[in-house]
């Protein structure tokens, strides 16, 4: 397999170190680890990749678009310097529940070519969210993305191994980190259903034993042809769930 990033969620310094030390565990073979940027949280992406630098050789914070000032220089950009943080994924980003946070028109885009322009050294990967809207639709998003100088792509979670076929043949010779996540609960893929329109396979359980399998399947997928797989664990046990994809040998 080309490269396996685990998304890890800063909910606190001390909640990340415990789930670092999880994945140090189970999975100290993971090559990135990816930090949301969650306006709820106290702590930035940034931050909480550099504690991950403690643990891992690499970590990718998601800097979020519509946070972005393009009439200022990046604000992080002195802190990736100094923390050495070399890769960073742009997503566009929710809007605020609390609305006196301020935000900005910027797209995803936009921020893309701020980084190639502030901070060259730093590889920008893009999002690729297969349920928005038409394949034709996004693939025109990818290919702006790339002309801005996205570098890769990270995919939203897939639960049907048919349909991330359809997306690998369509963004064959591009670098794509396959996106999976454990869905645990009936109310968790109602959520999916709802918000993000995903259409489960039949043979779809919203349990542990399902997603651990699905995962493998994906990991093999990607094995197959040295891709990249990019594990969400979503409010999953981490221990119990990346047992179950990286069993001890």
């Amino acid at each position: 397999m080309k490269r396996i990033s685990i998304e890890l969620v800063p909910r606190d310094e001390a909640a990340l170190r415990e789930s670092l030390a999880v994945v140090k565990q189970h999975a100290a073979h993971a090559d990135v680890i990816n930090i949301p940027d969650l306006l709820r949280l106290p702590m930035r992406s940034y931050e909480g990749a550099a504690v991950a630098k403690e643990y891992f050789k690499a970590a990718m914070p998601h800097i979020r678009a519509m946070d972005i000032d393009l009439s200022a220089e990046l604000p992080m950009k002195d802190f990736l310097r100094a923390q050495e943080i070399r890769e960073v994924l742009v997503i566009q980003g929710d809007p605020p529940q609390d609305m006196t946070k301020k935000v900005y028109p910027t797209t995803s885009t936009d921020v893309i070519r701020k980084f190639r322009e502030e901070m060259p050294e730093v590889k920008v990967y893009a999002g690729i969210d297969q349920y928005r809207g038409s394949m034709s639709d996004e693939l025109y998003r990818v290919k702006r993305k790339l002309q801005a100088g996205a570098a890769g792509f990270f995919t939203q979670p897939f639960f049907d191994l048919r349909y991330l076929s359809v997306y690998e043949d369509m963004l064959t010779g591009l670098d794509v980190y396959w996106g999976v996540a454990p869905v645990m609960s009936e109310r968790s893929q109602s959520y999916w259903e709802r918000k993000n329109k995903v259409v489960f396979p039949q043979e779809f359980a919203p349990t542990l034993d399902w997603s651990i399998e699905f995962t493998r399947r994906v990991m093999a997928f990607a094995q197959e042809r040295d891709e990249s797989i990019y594990i969400m664990p979503i409010k999953a046990n981490l221990e119990a769930y990346l047992a179950g994809i990286f069993p001890a040998v």
